[in-house]
């Protein structure tokens, strides 16, 4: 699935999370790089929300840790044509559903020179 998003400031806790060896570990072993820590938030359009409601619902990907921290869904993404890294779906969420984290091995604001507001291409690899 191909679609653009815009670029939003998150709540500040995938950076702590990311940073827990439990994710790190996992998400380095499966995935193919080691995370930075930290997600680049991306607001999808409404119209794709059911497309990713499914992607969500059907992914075989999962890290379940324990009881001190929540199941993430995970399936593989490219940013901007050129950038691999993943998409994440944490079980217990506080924000919209079309409100998606991307995960790569380098801060992607910094790299790519994004801020809020920006539209960026993403594919999700199902």
């Amino acid at each position: 699935m191909k679609t653009k998003g815009t670029i939003v400031t998150g709540l500040g806790k995938g950076a702590y999370f990311i940073s827990q060896d439990v994710y790190k570990k996992e998400l380095t072993k499966n995935c193919g790089f080691e995370p930075y820590s930290g997600t680049l938030n991306i607001i999808i359009p409404e119209k794709y929300l059911e497309k990713i409601n499914k992607i969500k619902n059907n992914c075989t990907n999962i890290i379940k840790p324990n009881e001190e921290f929540g199941a993430v869904k995970y399936v593989s993404a490219i940013l901007e044509d050129s950038i691999k890294g993943a998409i994440l779906f944490p079980i217990k969420t506080e924000h919209k559903e079309n409100y998606i984290e991307f995960i790569a091995p380098y801060n992607l604001k910094e790299k790519l020179n994004l801020k809020d507001g920006d539209i960026v291409n993403l594919e999700i690899i199902e």
